[in-house]
């Protein structure tokens, strides 16, 4: 067996014990209450903000969530796996509040302004989940599962996004010069690209660097 066709089948692997599970919290076997988990992902995220992955152990997440410590590898298994569950939980969230602002978008410009808004007040009032998101990223590099998990997530919200983007052309909001599904992965580069250095200099004035960000986006998305 190749090298390539080994990391095939690890995948698949890694995916159908994905599935397996999915399978088993979809049947009730492990079925969590809403506020429960909601109280995990929480503590999970402020740990990984504050310690790392690496320091975000089920001590002090269970600690900080009220939760027994066994009930977190009942739930999750790993810490890596609560980390790609609160990962996922955060993008479904976001990606359903973004769909709600752009509907409101009339013109290229509305929906330029939306996303603008939308980076602005993740770096000012969430700057966890961009540590999150770089924490799973990481960790992708070193951990073959959370590699294929990490991949998903971002196939899943590029392909929202791409949809996102196709429904407003086809209403006449925007003009798209590529692809949907090439604009948005352009735009979330965009996106991860400024939240990174917004966060590495927070006291510098991004303003003439994301009017620059902007020009560059409306030639994507306008005549």
């Amino acid at each position: 067996m190749s090298a390539t066709d080994a990391a095939v089948a690890e995948e698949q692997n890694i995916a159908g014990r994905r599935r397996s599970r999915e399978r088993s919290t979809d049947s009730g076997s492990r079925s969590l209450s809403g506020e429960k988990a909601q109280r995990i992902i929480d503590a999970m995220r402020r740990s990984v903000a504050q310690r790392g992955t690496a320091g975000s152990t089920f001590d002090h997440v269970s600690r900080e969530a009220g939760v027994s410590r066994g009930l977190l590898h009942y739930y999750f298994g790993t810490k890596e796996q609560l980390l790609a569950e609160a990962v996922r939980r955060d993008c479904e969230l976001r990606l359903e509040r973004l769909q709600m602002q752009l509907a409101t978008a009339n013109t290229a410009d509305d929906f330029i302004d939306l996303m603008v808004q939308t980076l602005r007040e993740t770096i000012s009032e969430d700057p966890d989940f961009v540590t999150l998101m770089f924490e799973m990223f990481s960790l992708s590099r070193r951990n073959a599962e959370i590699a294929v998990e990490y991949a998903g997530l971002m196939r899943n919200t590029r392909e929202q996004v791409a949809e996102m983007l196709a429904a407003a052309q086809r209403e006449g909001v925007l003009s798209l010069h590529a692809e949907a599904d090439a604009v948005a992965e352009v735009l979330f580069s965009i996106g991860d690209g400024f939240a990174l250095r917004m966060l590495t200099e927070p006291h510098r004035d991004y303003s003439a660097t994301i009017h620059a960000g902007i020009l560059c986006v409306r030639t994507l998305l306008t005549d």
